[in-house]
């Protein structure tokens, strides 16, 4: 270990935060896209909230393949970073987050999985400050202290673990693929080729909404809770694991395997899913409408509501609530109607889909045992406790 050296991430890396952008100048649509401390998420950009920046600016704030981001403020400081891909550009970099780049001393990749770990998390949480709004400093980002060896071991650490990412990344990929042809077929068979001597109906026939809720004499002293935040398009984020005396009042919402999950609040945002072999104690919040498809195929439900035009259709009801945000009742989505196919059709879409989330959801369980080995690798190579040849 004498190779290896304690230092500042300041004394390795180019830290420098963004331009303090006018927010009244910021449009809901244009070519280049700001990311703000709330399109950073724990790993990832988001952009279920995106403003765009169509005026001048300096070009020393435009964003770059790989550069890293941190969130300064925020209830999830400390998790909120991620690593900009070329996918995502251009973007420009707003007031409030931070942007790392290596320098000759360091490796890029390398110092993502240093702020990616739990050591950057455990010293934010620490030292943060704000009691309602966390937040961060630059400097206090500039003076976290971490262990790094020559560049060379830098580098093959960092491929190690890359190369478990882009798996991950990839089988991403392949589910996003088969949920599109999915929804393919279906806007083939059942919106272009639909027939007027079809039944009307409303999905409040076949299927029942919010059904189970987590009662005050429960079994359960910790649960795994799924907010609405963390769940988009059908994808997970992160549960939350709470005492169940500790949890918040939204967590209530119990659900079973092909339940589908449609975010009540600004349905626009598209936080939905649909639930594959919960466990027993995952609870979710009350903030989702919890649907239970018992007389169709779930596929055929979750899909019906969340085309981009039914998305539209539910957050134009949704504006028209008299609530404080724009949200929906679960009598709203229960009165969606549509036009009801013929069992012949309804059975071969049926199999095809299912045929396609048996191969997403196995999919999540290698995503998941990657994930599980990659932060297990993670801290011992960082540390290391495991050292590569090179």
């Amino acid at each position: 270990m004498s190779e290896w050296k304690v230092c500042k991430l300041g004394d390795v890396v180019n830290i420098s935060t963004g331009y303090s952008f006018k927010g009244n100048l910021y449009e809901f649509s244009g070519s280049l896209r700001a990311v703000r401390g709330e399109n950073i998420t724990e790993g990832t950009l988001r952009w279920d909230s995106e403003k765009f920046w169509n005026h001048p600016y300096d070009e020393k704030y435009l964003l770059e393949t790989n550069d890293i981001v941190i969130g300064m403020d925020g209830s999830k400081v400390g998790k909120n970073r991620a690593k900009i891909k070329e996918k995502d550009l251009p973007l420009i970099l707003a007031q409030r987050v931070t942007r790392i780049q290596a320098t000759a001393l360091s490796n890029q990749s390398f110092i993502w999985y240093t702020i990616y770990s739990q050591n950057f998390i455990n010293y934010v949480e620490a030292i943060h400050t704000g009691t309602s709004i966390p937040h961060i400093s630059m400097k206090q980002i500039s003076d976290f202290e971490i262990l790094i060896p020559a560049l060379d071991e830098q580098k093959v650490i960092a491929e190690v673990l890359s190369s478990l990412d882009d798996k991950i990344d990839l089988l991403h990929h392949q589910n996003k693929t088969l949920e599109e042809l999915a929804q393919t077929l279906f806007r083939q068979w059942f919106i272009e080729e639909a027939n007027d001597e079809w039944e009307e109906v409303t999905l409040g026939d076949f299927v029942k909404t919010n059904v189970l809720t987590l009662k005050k004499d429960s079994s359960l002293k910790t649960i795994q809770y799924l907010d609405t935040s963390s769940l988009t398009e059908g994808k997970i984020d992160s549960f939350q694991q709470l005492d169940l005396s500790e949890a918040p009042s939204r967590a209530k919402r119990i659900v079973k395997h092909n339940d589908v999950l449609i975010s009540t609040v600004r349905p626009n945002q598209k936080h939905y899913g649909i639930i594959k072999n919960p466990t027993e104690d995952m609870i979710v919040s009350t903030g989702y409408c919890v649907v239970s498809c018992e007389q169709l195929n779930p596929h055929f439900i979750y899909i019906l509501l969340t085309t981009d035009d039914m998305t539209e259709y539910l957050h134009s009801i949704a504006e028209g609530s008299t609530s404080t945000y724009p949200s929906l009742k679960p009598s709203d989505i229960e009165a969606v109607e549509f036009l009801l196919p013929p069992e012949d059709k309804l059975k071969k879409f049926s199999d095809y889909a299912d045929n396609a989330w048996d191969k997403i959801d196995n999919n999540h369980i290698q995503i998941k045992t990657l994930e599980n080995m990659r932060d297990t690798l993670l801290p011992k190579l960082m540390s290391g406790e495991v050292r590569l040849t090179y």
